[in-house]
Formats: C-alpha cells, structure tokens, sequence
C-alpha cells in the first residue's frame, strides 16, 4: 500500500498523464468518463496503462516497445469501455459502481447518481479525502507500534 505521500504524487502523476492521454487520441467519455477517479476498476485500468507507457517510452527501453504498448491500449480501450458501461459514468453525471449482490448476501447501498459539475475540483477533494484516510491508517500504525 501506497503511503500518504506516495499515493498524492501518484495520483496526480496518474491524473496528468490521463488527461494527456485522453486529449491525445480524443477519447470519449464513453472510454475515459470525467469521474474517472471514483471507480476502481477504472483507476487500475488507466495505472495499469500509465505505468505501461512509461516502461514503453524508457529511453533505455526497446525499439519496439511503443508499438507493443498501441497494441495493448487497443486492447485496454476495450476494457475502459465495458468498465465504464458497467460503472453508469457519463460525461455529465456519475454514480457509484453497482456491485452485484449474490444470494445469500446483504443488498449494499451504494449511493445514486451525481451531476457532474466541476471535474478538476471533484479530483481535487477525492485526492484529499484519500490522503487523509490514509494518513489516519498511517497514525494508526504508528500508534500501535
């Protein structure tokens, strides 16, 4: 697990390159939706792909490695386009990921939907709630050692 620190810098490492990459090849929402950040299985994809391109584009890296990592992205589109379909985020609202609920299990309340109002703020105040909780698991840790 990412400490405080670590997980701030990626997450906005993660959030420039994504905004790079999206604007580069003209994504839709339909491949990378604005709360990109708020599903995990989206967040894994996109790491995933980010870390990737940057083995792909190492100066002391293969010749042939970018276009191995444009087959892959080919690929990865694929995927970001079912993870989103199945997530419900669209360009202009989002709602949680639905999980399904197997038998025997208890119904989870996961939230509805949100207007989307202001992306880079909404980033902005994800990130910080996810330091802070991890610097209270951090705390924690501390406390108990």
């Amino acid at each position: 697990m990412l400490t405080s620190e670590e997980a701030e810098a990626e997450w906005l490492d993660l959030n420039a390159w994504v905004n790079w990459l999206r604007t580069t090849y003209g994504l839709p929402p339909a491949v990378i939706p604005p709360y990109w950040h708020r599903h995990d299985e989206l967040v894994w994809e996109l790491s995933a792909l980010h870390t990737h391109w940057l083995n792909a584009y190492d100066p002391e890296g293969s010749p042939s490695s970018p276009v191995a990592w444009h087959r892959d992205f080919a690929d990865a589109r694929n995927r970001l386009r079912e993870w989103v379909a199945t997530s419900g985020s669209k360009l202009d609202r989002d709602r949680p990921t639905r999980p399904t609920v197997w038998p025997g299990e208890e119904p989870r309340e996961v939230g509805g939907e949100v207007q989307i109002e202001h992306r880079d703020a909404d980033f902005v105040a994800y990130v910080i709630e996810d330091i802070a909780a991890r610097r209270r698991i951090e705390e924690r840790a501390h406390r108990a050692s």
